[in-house]
């Protein structure tokens, strides 16, 4: 009796091939999804800054020929054997990071790092370490974060799925992703930020934004944008930004945290960087408060410097914490941020910026190079 399973599906992806070079839109075949998995058709995706900064790395081992792409919004279309909680048909979005909903640190509040399946840049799956993709030579192309959501189809671990209401536009589903959720909920669930609090924000693009839109639900009263892009003033304010900082404007004789120390009578309660610049990140937690003051980082640094901050002023109180995914637990809080969205508490519409199609991504990575984007949705149909 002939098998009536899911079969490969041949598609368009676009293929990196070289670091830095453009993308090659090329024919792909996706094999099936194995146990745990699910192959999903992506209705749209969106080019974020890590898709970026590993695109351009020369010395990453494993990484080329790879599918990049992990901020996406699509439509399951086969699941693997061992799966319950997924069907054909289902709206969902992937995410980098997984949650097993089994270990010691999924089933604690007080983290959102899976320890039973890790996150890590890998080249394959991440169970059995191989690629779901070739190319038309039979060639295996790598994954990217476990989601490779530049190809119209696409296979990712259950972990790393969410089921979401489908009453969600799909373009703005697909900021949920990633970009959204991650400076949302670096306000909402890693900060937690108070009502009538103050926070300074280290770098407006995409996540620094969501940061000003996440202390903008929660209340704070003072909002404070540090960027060096001076229409980044008139932007910041769609978000709820409050007050602007241009270190280019302030001088030699005036820091940046002196700066923020004189609006906020001390220091903000709450700091952000959303860049990825160990200077930066160290300007973030000197103009947080003496006693309280929280310093999140959310930006990788580029060039792998080290933190280094003054042992004197972490003992009056203030702290630092490391921010992945804004400490969001996909599966439990990406529903609830979509709620927020179905509620109009949540506005996400305002982050997209520029649309066009897969054999059009090269110009979104212009886009972003060239600071003229927030995000630019990228449309497999058009």
């Amino acid at each position: 009796m002939e098998n009536q399973g899911p079969k490969p599906i041949r598609c368009k992806a676009a293929v990196c091939r070289a670091a830095g070079e453009p993308l090659a839109i090329e024919e792909v075949v996706v094999d099936t999804p194995k146990a745990h998995e699910v192959r999903i058709r992506i209705i749209c995706t969106s080019l974020c800054h890590s898709d970026v900064t590993f695109w351009r790395m020369k010395d990453l081992p494993d990484n080329i020929p790879r599918i990049f792409g992990h901020e996406a919004f699509g439509v399951v279309e086969s699941v693997g054997e061992q799966v319950d909680e997924f069907a054909a048909g289902d709206a969902v979005v992937p995410t980098f990071l997984g949650q097993c909903s089994e270990c010691v640190d999924c089933r604690s509040a007080r983290s959102n790092m899976c320890s039973k399946y890790r996150f890590a840049v890998r080249p394959g799956m991440p169970r059995d370490g191989t690629t779901r993709f070739t190319d038309g030579q039979g060639r295996p192309l790598h994954h990217f974060f476990g989601v490779s959501s530049f190809a119209e189809y696409t296979v990712v671990d259950v972990n790393q799925v969410v089921k979401l209401n489908p009453a969600v536009p799909p373009a703005l589903a697909c900021l949920l992703s990633c970009g959204a959720s991650t400076g949302v909920g670096a306000a909402w669930k890693q900060a937690k930020v108070e009502p009538g609090s103050s926070v300074a924000i280290f770098g407006l693009g995409a996540v620094g934004l969501a940061v000003a839109e996440g202390a903008r639900i929660c209340g704070a009263s003072k909002i404070i944008g540090v960027d060096i892009n001076p229409d980044k003033c008139e932007l910041g304010k769609k978000f709820g930004v409050t007050h602007f900082i241009n270190p280019k404007e302030l001088g030699e004789e005036k820091p940046v945290h002196q700066a923020i120390a004189e609006m906020t009578d001390g220091g903000a309660d709450y700091c952000f960087e959303c860049i990825g610049l160990a200077a930066l990140m160290n300007d973030a937690f000197r103009s947080s408060r003496d006693g309280w003051g929280k310093t999140i980082i959310l930006g990788v640094e580029m060039h792998g410097a080290p933190l280094c901050i003054s042992p004197h002023e972490i003992l009056h109180g203030k702290s630092v914490i490391g921010s992945m995914f804004g400490g969001v637990k996909p599966k439990q809080d990406i529903p609830i941020l979509a709620d927020k969205y179905m509620n109009k508490e949540l506005e996400l519409d305002k982050f997209i910026t520029h649309e066009v199609g897969l054999k059009d991504i090269n110009q979104a990575f212009d886009l972003l190079l060239q600071g003229k984007s927030l995000r630019c949705t990228i449309w497999m149909d058009k």
